[in-house]
Formats: C-alpha cells, sequence, structure tokens
C-alpha cells in the first residue's frame, strides 16, 4: 500500500495535506467509521480520494449533486484515475454496463446518487464487488434536521449489510452538533472517529450592511476591489439585470443560472475561472464543486434562508487564504420576502395534492406504475399547461420529495454516449455490406476508444468534422444505428429530471406526514430567525453569531467584521474623549506647556494627545497664560 502522501504527491501535486486531512485519511486506512467536519474549502474530497487509492478494491462514493459527480469523475480520469458516475439520467441499458465494469473491470471510485443506491439492481451488484470503504459526500442531508434532507440519504445504512466490514466515511461542510449526532447514527456509526474543524474562516471578513440602495454600494465594491468575485441573487432574473448594470459601468460581469443551456453555462464559468470575466452574478445553483482559490468577496444581494446556505456561498471566498470579504445587502424588504418564502414553502395539503395529479397527467404514468421512470421535468411547461403557481409547483414537488416519492435533479449536462453493441467482426461485416455508412462508423472508431466495453461519451459535431456531415445526419445516423441494434446511443440531455422512486400513487393516497411536515416547519422557523438575528445583531462579532449556530463554543473576535470593526472605532473614539479628562486632570494640578503635557503621555499616542488639545483650545475650554503654559479656562 502506497503512503498517502506519496499519493498526494503522485495524483494531486500537494506535499503537504490541509489540517485534519491526514488525520481523517488515517481514521479511514484504520478501518474507522469516520465523521469529518470540514468547512467549505477544506478539502473534503482528498479525505475520501486518497485512501481510497491507497487501498485494494473499489470505493463508493454517495452525493446527491450529479452536476458535482460528473465533474469530479472528470477530474479523476484526466489523472488517469478510473472512476465511473452512475446517475438518474443514464438508461437501463448504460447502467447495467457500468455496473458490470465495476465488478469485473478495474474501475477505482463508483458515484451514485441515493436514488440509484434503492434500485435492486444496484445492491445485487454492490455484493459482488471489492469495496474498499463508502463516502457520503454531503452528509447533512441524512438528517430531517439538516437544511438539505433528502429521504433516500436514509437508506444509505442498508448497503451496509452487503459488506458489514466496510467502514464508512461521512463528510459535510455544514452541521450543527444535533445533525452531526444524527448523521452517525442514521449511518449506524460502529467504533466512530469524529473530526471537526473549526467553521471559523480567519482571512474573511463578514459584512452586514442594512441598505436601501444595494446596486450603488454593489458598483462601490466591485470598482474599488479589482478582483474575482461572485454576486448571489434570489432569482434568475436579477442575475440578468445586476449583470447587464455592472457591465454598463464598466466591470467584467456575466451571469449563471439553471436555465441556460448548458453551453452557456459553461462558456460562461470558463470565462469566469480563466479570469477573461471579473464578476459572476449567479443563483445558489453556481458554485458548488467548482475550485476557484482567488475569490476576493462573495455579495448577497438577498437574504438567504439559512445559516448553512450563507456559510456554504460565503465560503467560496478566500479558498486560498488570502483576505477576503463577505458582503450582504439587506433591509426589511428583504426580511418580509424572507417570510414570504418560508410561507410559500409549506403548501396546503390539498395544493400539493393538486399538483401531483398535474404532474401525473402530464408523464400519463398509470397509477401504481413508474418506478425508476426518469422524465425531463419541465416546471414552467407543465404550470403553464394546467394554469399552476410555478412557485406553488416547485415547493409542492419538494415536499413529495422529502417523502422519498420522487428524486428531482437540477438540469445538468449529460453529453451524448455511445455504446457497440455488436462484435468487432459483426461491425465489419456491416461496413462491407453498407458502405455509405463507413466513414462515419470507423471515425467513430478512430476517435473513441473503449467504445466496446462500455458507453464512452461523444461529440456529434466532431464525428461531423471527420466524416464529412452535418451534426444532424451524424444524429440521424446515431439513431438509425441504435434501432438496427448495432451501437447504444444516447443524446445529449441538457434538462432538469424527475425520477419516481415508487410505484406512482393516487393524488388522494399521496401521504404526507402531517409530524414531518410540522418538524421541517419548525426547522425552517428557526434558520430564518437565526438569519434576521444575524443581519439585525449589532453588537456581536459576525463570525461568533455564525459559529455558535453551528454549535462552537470557544470562540474569539474575528476583528474583522463590520461589528468588530465598529466596536473598535467606538473604542478609540472613547479613548479620544478620556484624553481629554486626562489632560483636563493634569492641568488642574500644575500647568505645562505643549511639550510638557504631551512628554507626559505614551509615545504612540502623541498624535491623539495633540488632537484631544486641539479641541479643548478650540472651545475654549484652556488656553494660554502669558508664559505660554497651558491652563484651564
Amino acid at each position: 500500500m502506497n503512503s498517502p502522501k506519496d499519493i498526494l504527491r503522485q495524483y494531486w501535486g500537494y506535499g503537504e495535506f490541509r489540517p485534519l486531512q491526514e488525520d481523517i485519511i488515517q481514521s479511514v486506512l484504520d478501518g474507522h467509521d469516520t465523521l469529518a467536519l470540514l468547512p467549505t474549502g477544506g478539502g473534503k474530497s482528498i479525505c475520501f480520494q486518497v485512501p481510497a487509492m491507497c487501498m485494494d478494491g473499489i470505493c463508493i462514493v454517495v452525493s446527491p449533486l450529479i452536476a458535482l459527480m460528473h465533474d469530479q469523475v472528470q477530474r479523476l480520469r484526466e489523472k488517469n484515475i478510473p472512476a465511473i458516475a452512475i446517475t438518474s439520467t443514464m438508461s437501463k441499458r448504460e447502467t447495467d454496463i457500468a455496473f458490470d465494469n465495476c465488478v469485473y473491470g478495474k474501475i477505482k471510485f463508483l458515484y451514485l446518487s441515493p436514488e440509484r443506491l434503492q434500485s435492486e439492481l444496484a445492491r445485487v451488484r454492490i455484493s459482488k464487488m471489492n469495496v474498499s470503504f463508502i463516502a457520503v459526500d454531503e452528509a447533512h442531508c441524512i438528517s430531517q434536521w439538516g437544511y438539505d434532507f433528502r429521504p433516500p440519504y436514509t437508506q444509505i445504512a442498508e448497503i451496509r449489510e452487503l459488506h458489514p466490514k466496510v467502514p464508512v466515511l461521512a463528510l459535510t461542510a455544514t452541521a450543527t452538533k444535533q445533525v452531526a449526532d444524527d448523521i452517525c447514527s442514521k449511518l449506524e456509526f460502529k467504533n466512530e472517529k469524529r473530526f471537526t474543524q473549526s467553521f471559523a474562516r480567519h482571512n474573511i471578513a463578514y459584512v452586514v450592511r442594512k441598505t436601501e440602495d444595494k446596486n450603488s454600494q454593489l458598483f462601490r465594491l466591485a470598482e474599488r476591489v479589482q478582483a474575482p468575485g461572485i454576486v448571489y441573487v434570489r432569482n434568475r432574473r436579477k442575475t440578468q439585470e445586476i449583470a447587464l448594470l455592472l457591465q454598463s459601468s464598466g466591470i467584467p460581469a456575466t451571469f449563471y443560472h439553471a436555465g441556460l443551456t448548458a453551453q452557456d453555462r459553461r462558456k460562461r464559468q470558463e470565462e469566469w475561472l480563466s479570469n477573461r470575466c471579473r464578476v459572476m452574478v449567479a443563483t445558489n445553483a453556481f458554485g458548488m464543486g467548482i475550485d476557484k482559490p482567488d475569490v476576493r468577496f462573495v455579495v448577497h444581494m438577498d437574504l438567504p434562508d439559512s445559516p448553512e446556505a450563507y456559510f456554504q456561498e460565503a465560503g467560496r471566498a478566500g479558498r486560498d487564504g488570502a483576505e477576503s470579504g463577505a458582503i450582504l445587502f439587506w433591509n426589511e424588504a428583504d426580511i418580509n420576502q424572507l417570510e414570504v418564502n418560508l410561507r410559500q414553502s409549506f403548501p396546503e395539503l390539498k395544493d400539493i395534492r393538486r399538483c401531483w395529479q398535474a404532474v401525473s397527467n402530464y408523464f400519463q404514468i398509470p397509477v401504481g406504475s413508474g418506478e425508476g421512470v426518469t422524465r425531463i421535468f419541465d416546471l414552467k411547461k407543465i404550470s403553464t399547461t394546467y394554469n399552476l403557481d410555478p412557485v406553488l409547483l416547485f415547493h409542492s414537488m419538494k415536499i413529495i420529495e422529502r417523502e422519498g416519492y420522487v428524486a428531482l435533479a437540477d438540469a445538468i449536462n449529460q453529453p451524448s454516449r455511445v455504446h457497440v453493441r455488436v462484435s468487432n467482426q459483426e461491425l465489419y461485416n456491416y461496413e462491407v455490406k453498407n458502405q455509405a455508412d463507413e466513414t462515419l462508423l470507423k471515425a467513430m472508431l478512430r476517435m473513441y476508444g473503449g467504445l466496446f466495453e462500455s458507453y464512452v461519451r461523444i461529440s456529434e459535431a466532431d464525428l461531423a468534422r471527420k466524416s464529412g456531415k452535418s451534426p444532424d445526419v451524424v444524429a440521424a445516423d446515431l439513431k438509425r444505428f441504435d434501432q438496427l441494434g448495432l451501437i447504444s446511443y444516447e443524446p445529449r440531455t441538457d434538462q432538469p429530471l424527475m425520477t419516481l422512486l415508487q410505484p406512482r400513487p393516487d393524488a388522494y393516497s399521496l401521504y404526507i406526514s402531517p409530524a414531518n411536515l410540522a418538524e421541517r416547519r419548525k426547522a425552517a422557523e428557526t434558520r430564518v430567525e437565526a438569519m434576521k438575528n444575524f443581519v439585525r445583531d449589532e453588537t456581536q462579532c459576525r463570525q461568533i453569531t455564525l459559529l455558535k449556530f453551528f454549535g462552537e463554543t470557544e470562540m474569539k473576535e474575528c476583528g474583522k467584521c463590520d461589528v468588530c470593526k465598529k466596536k473598535a472605532g467606538d473604542a478609540k473614539k472613547k479613548e479620544k474623549l478620556n484624553l481629554e479628562e486626562e489632560i483636563l486632570a493634569v492641568l488642574r494640578n500644575e500647568q505645562k506647556t505643549v511639550n510638557e503635557l504631551v512628554a507626559m503621555f505614551p509615545l504612540e499616542l502623541n498624535a491623539d494627545v495633540n488632537t484631544a488639545l486641539r479641541k479643548l483650545l478650540d472651545r475654549e475650554v484652556v488656553g494660554f497664560d502669558k508664559l505660554r503654559k497651558l491652563r484651564i479656562l
């Protein structure tokens, strides 16, 4: 077994681990169930990727974010580390082949969504794998006390029965003590170890500013800080509006949200990552898994719904350890909007059932069937078709998801994939008989390796250039080859998805637990109150307020936030006022020249003493006698 440091240096090019990483890795290597609480930017992925490369077998990584899974798989493959992701965007055949490669091939990392983990196919294949350990990313999702609870996470522990001796590593950047305890309980930890890095980010200055003119404040900040930044807003429309306003002031800015095409999202992200564009205005769809170390400021133009969301988004500033700022603009209208959002997040049961009926009608899935079926979930189209408020539909589906009926996935880019279903000889025989197709098929085989073993990502545009055909003709030919049984062709997808996790229930038999709903509402109310307290409390250090929420007890003031700066300013002002009193006390006892008076105070206070004296002279509280000595008038 290679040492963790050797692996880190060989594949990631780092000479040393960040704080706690090495301890967490060693705990996994020693076979302990391990909980790792590391703040955003703390390097969680290294904590499971390095030990997996040290050990024999495959590491199963459970993650709720399809886009993040694809991103990590791509990065591992770039390092020549065999990795694969199995998600709801894949066909049954594609999933089957991927699992086979994990059982019989040399795959080191299998990324799975928790929904895929529930299937019988997954359980059967995982039982046959040589599993090194199981990593559960975003582990706060397992707890109903967590801010992003997902019911499929609660069933992760069931796969432990398949490999009872295999340790589990749970990782999260946002967990209160209650959530941390719940994670360990739900994952059935034994012989556990917990590693918690303080959530304090000593290089980030948290600034909260109450203002009715947020845009002007943002412009001044973006002009003053000539460095990369992120501006978070609540809705898609505002991303474009604010980006255009920044551009009109000469600030290089662009916008990002889940409603853009995959090509546009990639282009804008790349422009920002390469610093061709300095400011990214985005919804919270942006930033997860993006490792840009030199973000100097993160601005929130709207109040986040929870301290966890705020902390995670603000934490994208200053990952390189350099001084950075997290600035939140707010006014009383934001507080009202936060309360409106809270009410809208918990629709009445009759409205939830009405929305479910509309979705069921739209997809035409019969009652009692459809388990495992994935469909493109076009919220706008469904809302328009059935005359539903999109906000009501969104929140109703979120509640239905939390009850475990469906899994919703944001719009992600899933490139086209091809797998050759016949043997090399059979494909050659087809080419001989169908010479019109020979050019495209040969181009495909030359450009992409591994087509006979598994599904491989392909580009219709690249194939078009090689074969001399248009991309549309290439796509049509690939569909035809699929129908002939030569290949399996999965065209590119770029849409939000809904997967049924159980047979479709009738709207009126849809069960929403009143107790669960009440608990979640109470937890949401607690978070909203915490956010209101965070912005309104001007007496406690901002960082301490956040750390208290996460259950930390050993804290000291950051000295950088707006509250600490104000306290320091007030203390200095008070110190200066005290100097006036001290000057008067001296002069009551004895008259002094200016030099004699100044010499009585510490050297570092000379300037302040002179300022205080000028103020006393200006107010004619003191004056000079004939010998140019100071006296009280």
